[in-house]
């Protein structure tokens, strides 16, 4: 047990140190929202000076008013986000002064020091040639140089390393007691690597030395790959497909399972809901499947799901109608429970009876949330597509996003995450603009 909490406290101390180094950048993100907020009402303000009622209300909750999505702070978050990413990428799209600090890339050199068992001393130069990817270039042409150590050459590429055997033509070896004590002049072991500018250079255990060149802030492209290079894997995947399957039949297949398993799970899950929320008996047969439920992952269920179903496409829907199933369930139950009991009383008192009460103020009443539940179990089968198209799937972008990464094609794996939320968020419009047109009365009282 104590071995258990002591990698889980290593664990919490390496998570708390990444998220302590990313702070710089969030802070800047958070200094450019603000300094976009600040400047847009600014020039609000100068061109449209009105000091009227609307103008000057603080709470906007509840009425005709209510707060809806700024168009402007919409915009510039995206190419925000667009240029944060082309700035930590190189991207050819963004001009050269956007650009974060790049890999050490050119000619460069770093001293060493060698020590004899008998302590004599002697340094030697190393000459690095540091290349982009793709090219292989012919290490430098040194001069041995006179005195025990010999200068040396390294050609490496931007973002590896590479080894430095320093006594291969030295008069001094390893084997004859000869060591590495200092590069640059700073002393170096193996417990204490030195950081040059153009690179950092390690000891290792045999003795010899490791040089990783510098890479600044940008990402490497197996990393995260530049937009540009994500467009053109677009235009080519659209164009000759992917694993011969085209790009619209991996997006048709994996948008009709979805369509599919929400569909399903919300028309089981919505009467579900509604009988929990009309009904004693109904709720405390059902509350404690559904509770148990709900906070189990889809992904969970997937070998269950296998062994019920097998790995074709009854399966891959089951597992996206059990995503959707209890979210619309709890939806609807919360819909029904929300509505106002005075409205219920008004209708008792006009006459109505169960059915019509059920009909003209329950559903009415309740269909906001219905719409909320519907565009979180949308997005929760989105997210779980991915995996259900893992079962052996071989079309759908789940798929596709799962056989790039076996190759390391990141740029389509970013192609099929992009893909994936461009048409989870279209869906989510049509859903938002559904819901305007079908519950007009939403938000005001």
């Amino acid at each position: 047990m104590g071995q258990i909490f002591s990698d889980l406290g290593g664990e919490l101390v390496t998570l708390v140190i990444s998220v302590l180094s990313a702070l710089p950048y969030i802070a800047i993100y958070v200094a450019v929202i603000m300094l976009a907020y600040f400047i847009f009402h600014l020039v609000k303000r100068r061109l449209t000076p009105v000091h009227d009622y609307t103008s000057l209300k603080t709470v906007t909750f509840g009425d005709e008013s209510a707060v809806v999505s700024n168009k402007v702070a919409s915009v510039v978050s995206i190419v925000l986000i667009f240029v944060i990413w082309g700035s930590f990428t190189g991207s050819e799209w963004l001009p050269r002064f956007l650009h974060a600090p790049g890999p050490f890339v050119g000619e460069a050199s770093f001293t060493y020091t060698v020590e004899t068992e008998d302590g004599t001393r002697d340094d030697a130069t190393v000459s690095v040639l540091v290349h982009p990817k793709g090219q292989k270039p012919e290490a430098p042409v040194v001069a041995p140089g006179d005195g025990l150590a010999k200068n040396d050459s390294l050609v490496v590429q931007s973002y590896r390393s590479t080894l430095l055997r320093w006594d291969a033509n030295d008069e001094v070896t390893r084997k004859e007691g000869a060591k590495v004590v200092a590069v640059d002049g700073e002393p170096i072991s193996r417990d204490n690597a030195v950081e040059t500018k153009i690179g950092r250079v390690a000891l290792t255990d045999k003795g010899t030395l490791n040089f990783a060149p510098a890479t600044g802030m940008q990402m490497e492209s197996i990393w995260l790959p530049a937009p540009e290079s994500v467009w053109r894997r677009l235009i080519s995947v659209s164009r000759d497909g992917y694993q011969n399957v085209t790009l619209s039949e991996h997006l048709s297949y994996s948008l009709f399972r979805v369509i599919v398993g929400f569909a399903l799970g919300a028309m089981v899950g919505i009467p579900l809901g509604y009988a929990m929320g009309l009904s004693d008996w109904a709720r405390g047969w059902f509350d404690p499947i559904v509770e148990f439920m709900r906070p189990v992952p889809p992904l969970a269920l997937i070998p269950l799901v296998i062994i019920w179903a097998g790995i074709g496409e009854q399966g891959k829907i089951i597992l996206l109608f059990l995503a959707a199933l209890w979210i619309m369930a709890i939806g609807a139950r919360s819909g029904v429970s929300g509505v106002n009991i005075s409205k219920v009383h008004a209708a008792y008192s006009l006459g109505a009876n169960k059915r019509q009460i059920l009909r003209h103020v329950i559903i009415p009443n309740s269909l906001p949330e219905i719409f909320t539940a519907a565009r979180v179990a949308m997005g929760v089968c989105w997210g779980t597509v991915v995996a259900a198209e893992l079962v052996a799937a071989e079309k759908g972008v789940g798929k596709m996003i799962v056989a790039a990464s076996k190759f390391q094609d990141t740029d389509i794996v970013l192609m099929g995450i992009i893909l994936i939320g461009v048409i989870g968020f279209g869906i989510d419009m049509m859903m938002r603009w559904a819901e305007k047109y079908l519950v007009p009365w939403k938000g005001k009282g």
